[in-house]
């Protein structure tokens, strides 16, 4: 993107500025109330889409974001891919009711800086946010630990296959070509991949346009001509 700005931890200043990013106004205010009244740190935004998110970074400039997951529209971790691309200094800590494998994964992979349930401690969301914006990771106990039974699972060979990608095609195009081509539609796929509909939809014509195909159809026949996916 052509939008960078100098990296805000160039720019460091006595109070973190904080912006809020939640769909659920009980949840954005209680966080809200818990860090107006601590030191060090000011709000300077709300939101309650990633889309929102995402135009509020680029004017408001905070130093840390927590951001919901399951929002409409753009999820919360598409919402943190944009912001990251944008500037990768800016810190994003995920918030969420439940504690998935999938969301922390998905979250990682994002470029995440830290993910903290919603029913986190005071002291656990302000430790986490003074943890980040000082360049370390934080993720609970719970969360850690998910995070290594994932990791060890791999690492004993119990995760891992011999999946096929192209090399005409971005990480994120060859996943969607790969669930495309296994029958997924476009609302499934979000669901999987924590994008908007509208997002799998550009990947599809990206892919598309690329590889010189016309429609599904074809990609399908293509993914099995070059063995992404196998008929039994």
């Amino acid at each position: 993107m052509d939008n960078q700005w100098p990296p805000i931890n160039t720019l460091l200043s006595d109070v973190i500025k904080v912006l809020l990013v939640d769909d659920h106004r009980l949840v954005q205010d209680g966080i809200a109330s818990i860090l107006g009244q601590a030191a060090g740190i000011s709000i300077c935004g709300k939101c309650a889409s990633g889309e929102e998110a995402v135009g509020l970074v680029r004017s408001l400039r905070p130093h840390v974001v927590l951001m919901d997951i399951v929002m409409k529209g753009m999820t919360g971790i598409e919402a943190t891919r944009w912001i990251k691309d944008m500037d990768s200094s800016i810190k994003v800590i995920l918030i969420s009711t439940e504690v998935k494998k999938e969301f922390v994964s998905a979250g990682i992979k994002s470029g995440i800086d830290g993910y903290i349930p919603k029913d986190a401690t005071k002291d656990i969301l302000l430790e986490a946010i003074h943890k980040v914006h000082h360049g370390e990771r934080y993720f609970t106990d719970a969360i850690t630990k998910l995070i290594f039974e994932d990791y060890y699972l791999t690492e004993r060979g119990e995760k891992k296959r011999d999946r096929k990608t192209t090399k005409e095609l971005t990480e994120r195009e060859n996943e969607i070509l790969e669930l495309v081509a296994q029958g997924f539609g476009n609302k499934e796929i979000g669901e999987r991949l924590f994008i908007s509909v509208r997002t799998v939809e550009t990947h599809k014509t990206h892919i598309l346009d690329k590889l010189g195909l016309k429609n599904a159809a074809e990609l399908i026949k293509y993914a099995i001509k070059h063995n992404i996916i196998s008929i039994e």
